[in-house]
């Protein structure tokens, strides 16, 4: 059975990096399907923009796609901001209606971690002003309240959270 391991946090927070890494672990002994943030929004969802309602679309359309990468057995990892719990909660509601299950992992830095990491130029842009609706920085986050897993990026190294994502991932399938 597939399960989605969903990655949420603030941009430059390291979902991407230990995304890579999960799927390159895992690719060994089982199907993996990545889907990117960035990637499915500028190649799936181009149509949509970055109010409230869009950002929640995006969440939506990419949980299904997860919801059904999963049900043919994959384990799906979803690099994807997700600003808004209520969203991310509804793609875990819609994962258990069909008996499928959805790990929701925070990853979380400092914002100054973030920043300093600014791996896109994000953050850097934004204090400039050419850009606005920059999560965590002039638009909100809402960091999980009860995460399966709680991974502090800017204290552990990437090694460390693999083998804690990769535990979780493999506890969930012998469920």
């Amino acid at each position: 059975m597939g399960v989605t391991v969903w990655l949420t946090g603030l941009p430059s927070s390291g979902k991407s990096t230990l995304a890579s890494a999960l799927a390159e672990r895992l690719a060994r002994t089982r199907r993996v399907q990545v889907l990117d943030g960035d990637a499915i929004r500028r190649d799936l969802f181009p149509e949509l923009g970055f109010s409230k309602d869009d950002r929640a679309e995006n969440v939506r359309r990419t949980g299904l796609l997860a919801r059904l990468l999963a049900g043919h057995g994959a384990v799906v990892i979803t690099p994807v901001i997700a600003p808004y719990r209520a969203a991310r909660d509804a793609v875990r509601k819609d994962h258990e209606a069909h008996g499928l299950r959805y790990l929701e992992v925070f990853v979380d830095a400092a914002p100054e971690v973030c920043a300093e990491r600014d791996v896109k130029g994000l953050y850097a842009r934004a204090k400039r002003g050419e850009i606005t609706g920059l999560t965590g920085f002039d638009d909100p986050y809402e960091a999980p309240l009860q995460p399966d897993l709680h991974l502090r990026t800017d204290r552990l190294s990437v090694a460390e959270c693999l083998d804690r994502v990769a535990a979780l991932v493999t506890g969930a399938e012998s469920r």
